[in-house]
């Protein structure tokens, strides 16, 4: 790979999570601390940029894979959701904030998958070369999310209480969306500069998408895609909720507690800075990625991300205030990641026909961004939320992670049932 494909390629992924990692950890406290949403509001406001991505990628991998050149699609996706997030920063009213949410999913969602088909599509090596494009993302990913919890920690943390403390830095998280505005200019701007891209024009003139379908119904695409919803679920009780729990661990640190004010020095406050420690392991584990698929079967990583997700969760079920306890589990979500996720991405481009791969993705970006962001926003906060909560209305952390524990746990025995053990590719 070039010198100068690696670097356009890789600030495409660095901006792509940027935009993205900016505000989606802080998400929740926002609008719950801030905006004062119920939980049912918040609820709705969290699926509605997944209601959106159901369908903003039918139409572009169909444009991607048949009509447009993909650098293009991505430039003008991301200026026209620049501004959206910009306004999303001063939106106060639920009904606002839904629309909005929604018309954002519908122009974001589909980039995901498009940055990915796009590195794919150019890259020499794919097992070689994706994971260090990629890991770029995850660089982006961290670079925002410790910027914000400086920003917070400097700009938006008063002396007080602590109940004053994080009304304020609920408040400031604003800012974290006029960032992310900002990141997605920029981005618009550099797509222009990215590898051409074109459509297949010499593909048959059917249905992208739906052509894509009939790859999906073999194995072991079928099995992954069923699973992807669940995992979805569990994934977003991490984003969901992860925040608010540890920044209620971060304002309530103890004077004596040295090793917890050092974390907060380095990383900030707020919760994204800490749950960057996630992202951190995630590079250990894409960089990894490339030796292992040589040895490890796709459905040993697989299982390796499940059992993480699991574990992750236990730990913040019963870690208690034990602040090394639960920065182990942040650290999880690195092989939770990179061992489910990201591998489930390169399952889905090498078990499908070239020609489909940019609609396959997107179809795949549907169930993990799309109906398993939905059904998990309404478990965690509708349904589970409210579960949690105690006679005082505050949340009760074992219930609440205990039941994403338990559902990843029973992920796990279905991946060892039903995934081939060898796929039709010999992977």
């Amino acid at each position: 790979m070039s010198t100068g494909l690696n670097f356009r390629l890789s600030t495409m992924m660095f901006l792509q999570y940027a935009i993205w990692g900016a505000w989606l950890p802080l998400l929740y406290p926002f609008l719950m601390g801030h905006r004062g949403f119920s939980l049912d509001e918040t609820g709705y406001c969290l699926m509605a940029g997944a209601v959106g991505a159901i369908f903003g990628p039918f139409i572009a991998g169909q444009i991607a894979d048949r009509h447009f050149a993909t650098e293009r699609f991505l430039a003008f996706s991301h200026l026209a959701g620049a501004a959206l997030v910009w306004f999303l920063a001063d939106v106060s009213t639920f009904g606002a904030f839904f629309v909005m949410s929604l018309l954002y999913g519908l122009v974001y969602a589909p980039t995901l998958s498009l940055t990915n088909s796009l590195a794919l599509h150019h890259l020499p090596d794919r097992d070689r070369d994706f994971g260090r494009v990629r890991v770029w993302g995850t660089v982006g990913w961290i670079v925002v999310g410790i910027a914000v919890g400086h920003w917070l920690a400097q700009q938006h943390t008063p002396d007080g209480i602590p109940e004053i403390v994080t009304a304020a830095q609920n408040a400031g998280r604003a800012d974290a969306f006029r960032l992310s505005a900002s990141l997605g200019v920029v981005m618009g701007l550099f797509c222009f500069t990215l590898p051409h891209t074109p459509p297949t024009r010499d593909a048959p003139k059917r249905n992208a998408a739906f052509e894509a379908l009939g790859d999906i119904r073999r194995q072991p695409l079928v099995t992954l895609f069923l699973l992807a919803v669940p995992v979805s679920c569990i994934h977003q009780f991490y984003f969901v909720h992860t925040s608010s729990f540890l920044t209620g661990l971060q304002n309530n640190v103890s004077d004596a507690n040295e090793f917890a004010k050092s974390i907060n020095s380095i990383l900030g406050v707020g919760g994204g800075g800490l749950m960057t420690i996630g992202q951190m392991t995630e590079i250990l584990v894409l960089a990894s990625i490339p030796f292992l698929a040589k040895t490890w079967s796709r459905k040993t990583l697989l299982a390796t991300g499940l059992t993480a997700y699991a574990a992750r969760m236990a730990l913040f079920a019963y870690a208690g205030d034990s602040m090394p306890l639960v920065l182990l589990g942040v650290a999880l979500h690195g092989l939770c990641f990179g061992c489910f996720i990201f591998v489930a991405y390169m399952v889905v481009d090498e078990e499908t026909s070239s020609d489909v791969r940019a609609s396959a993705q997107s179809l795949f970006n549907i169930v993990i961004i799309g109906v398993g962001i939905i059904v998990g926003s309404l478990i965690a906060t509708s349904v589970v939320g409210e579960m949690a909560k105690d006679a005082t209305g505050a949340t009760n952390y074992t219930t609440l992670f205990s039941i994403p524990m338990w559902a990843s746990v029973a992920c796990l025995a279905l991946l060892m049932l039903f995934y081939p053990s060898k796929s039709s590719k010999g992977a």
